[in-house]
């Protein structure tokens, strides 16, 4: 049984984290560019029963064998109470599923007392029922308008709180901005979401240099992968999302984004400016501004101590001043 990962007191001096078997890595690596449960039975009105908390091997071994459920999600008797009144839609990052990406933080939810849920998306004749977020990004936003609809009629709740990693960062921009999610969605609370696009470490850029950019994403595109081109920066559907602004009133936005990032760059790509009204819409935040030794990359993030922590907060406390305890940190891929 896991004690809480949130400490609501400054850092205490960061501590090296015990690193991952090597093999452990590679094979979680080889499963996917993107970030990596059994359904969950926790309820918000027995708190005590607490859910296990997994990690990297429950991830690799949910790939191949739950990639639709994973512990702490998706128990649909959960009703919310008073203290995290917003269920939490958890939307996974291109090329995992649920089980795989939400082995850490939909237990670690569940046993802070919120209704957890969690879907796949995206999935095309490459997925082979495993590799998700590979279709057509605005027909995966639709499948969560559909999603986020059965949560609510479930729960009696107003509203969802979304956390999403990579893709499932970005994907939920459209559902709020061309979808009607605006008056569904409370707080977004993205890990390393691929926002304002990525250059790939400037392949894309060296693609286009070279004049084979346009045929390297027609391939994509037929070969059922469209969400991958639509994800490079300066892309068409990126210029429409974009176009009339960052944000929408009445939602919170939070960016949690690592220095190390090697799929979405440059890593700044993936913060947002506040175009609403009110002022504090918005809160990026850079993991090595609060602790400087995390070594943790793009795909790391889904099993970070420091990032599960600030999610808690984001979702919880919602304290803008909030210091994590620096341990436990993700892998650096």
């Amino acid at each position: 049984m896991e004690r809480s990962l949130v400490r609501h007191r400054p850092a205490r001096k960061e501590r090296r984290r015990r690193r991952w078997p090597a093999a452990a890595v590679a094979v979680a690596l080889s499963l996917s560019a993107t970030a990596l449960g059994t359904a969950g039975t926790a309820h918000a009105a027995e708190p005590a029963a607490k859910v296990p908390v997994g990690g990297l091997p429950e991830a690799v071994s949910n790939f191949l064998h739950s990639p639709g459920a994973v512990a702490g999600a998706n128990d649909w008797n959960c009703k919310p109470g008073k203290e995290h009144p917003e269920p939490v839609v958890l939307v996974h990052a291109t090329g995992v599923n649920l089980g795989a990406n939400w082995t850490r933080l939909a237990p670690t939810l569940a046993n802070e007392g919120h209704c957890v849920f969690a879907f796949n998306y995206g999935m095309t004749g490459l997925s082979a029922g495993r590799v998700g977020g590979l279709g057509d990004i605005a027909k995966s936003a639709g499948t969560m308008a559909a999603f986020v609809d059965k949560v609510l009629a479930a729960t009696g709740a107003q509203k969802v709180d979304v956390v999403g990693h990579s893709q499932g960062g970005m994907m939920p921009n459209y559902y709020i901005k061309r979808l009607g999610g605006a008056k569904k969605v409370g707080t977004v609370v993205g890990l390393a979401p691929s926002n304002h696009g990525t250059t790939l470490n400037g392949l894309t850029e060296l693609g286009s240099s070279l004049g084979v950019l346009g045929l390297v994403n027609g391939v994509l595109d037929w070969s059922g992968a469209p969400a991958l081109h639509q994800q490079e920066t300066g892309s068409t559907f990126q210029k429409e999302l974009w176009a009339d602004g960052d944000t929408v009133r009445g939602v919170k936005y939070v960016v949690i984004e690592t220095r190390h990032d090697r799929v979405v760059t440059p890593y700044t790509n993936a913060f947002l400016k506040d175009d609403s009204a009110e002022s504090g819409d918005v809160r990026n935040i850079t993991l090595q501004d609060q602790c400087p030794r995390d070594p943790v990359g793009h795909v790391g993030m889904f099993v970070d101590g420091p990032t599960i922590q600030n999610v808690v907060n984001a979702l919880g406390p919602d304290d803008p001043g909030f210091r994590p305890e620096c341990t436990d940190y993700g892998f650096g891929f």
